[in-house]
């Protein structure tokens, strides 16, 4: 099975993207955009495809001053990718109830890639990750990380966002995806990896409101930001490509309306 573009190219779609959206956010704009689709997703993924394409160019806001506890405009989300994700035809499709950081959260979705494109024949196969608990915590940018400490949060396992670090693998073949060390293996269980197969990570305001709340608990709070600041500058700070929802555990049924499959 070939691919349409190589690897190292997806590589540097990604990082431009992490710095396009950090520029944007630098610059006081309003609305920034996600990465570039990926290249690591097989042939004949036309509906696949146009969806990250879509998902790549719907307004993502970054720039909010505060944040109430309970969204209640479309606005204050990523409403249209959202309505992009609810709006995907084929029947392959699949959300995973992530909470836990040190999980196999990954791997558990890069299993389920693998099974359903290869052995099922499924190209269009999209997977949705509905991120909360600590496993949301993977959702911000190392910038973040640094500011509030967030390891106190996630464990000592993390000292640093490592899940959104490029692996080694990253340098395999994506033709041979049978190989036990390249990009379709553990060795590259890492959420840029997942991103350019198409997976949609959703970030949950609830999980946001909440680890803002527990910042300010800890004393993690150096500019002494009121709790609705401090919710909006994380939600300011999460990956490109990441999708802001009102809360994970209330849209899992709009999605399973949507024909999504649930998983945990």
């Amino acid at each position: 099975m070939t691919f349409v573009a190589g690897r190292r190219s997806a590589l540097q779609s990604f990082s431009q993207g992490i710095a396009a959206g950090a520029i944007g956010l630098a610059g006081g704009a309003g609305v920034a955009h996600a990465a570039a689709p990926s290249t690591l997703t097989p042939p004949r993924t036309g509906e696949l495809d146009a969806l990250m394409r879509r998902l790549a160019t719907a307004p993502r806001r970054r720039d909010f001053k505060t944040v109430p506890m309970i969204l209640t405009n479309p606005r204050q989300w990523d409403h249209e990718a959202l309505s992009e994700v609810l709006a995907y035809e084929p029947a392959a499709k699949q959300v995973y109830d992530n909470t836990d950081i040190n999980s196999p959260w990954l791997n558990l979705m890069r299993n389920a890639l693998n099974a359903q494109v290869w052995s099922f024949r499924h190209p269009d196969f999209l997977v949705v990750s509905t991120t909360h608990g600590t496993a949301h915590l993977a959702l911000y940018d190392q910038t973040m990380w640094d500011k509030y400490q967030l390891t106190r949060l996630a464990g000592d396992k993390f000292k640093t966002n490592t899940l959104i670090e490029d692996r080694k693998a990253e340098s395999a073949d994506p033709a041979n995806f049978e190989d036990p060390t390249g990009a379709f293996s553990p060795a590259d269980n890492c959420i840029p990896a997942l991103m350019r197969r198409g997976v949609v990570f959703m970030s949950c305001h609830n999980a946001i409101f909440e680890q803002a709340a527990a910042l300010i608990r800890m004393d993690v709070n150096p500019d002494k930001l009121s709790h609705e600041a401090l919710a909006a500058e994380l939600t300011n700070h999460l990956i490109p490509g990441a999708v802001l929802i009102p809360g994970a555990v209330g849209t899992l049924p709009e999605l399973q309306r949507a024909g999504f499959h649930y998983a945990k």
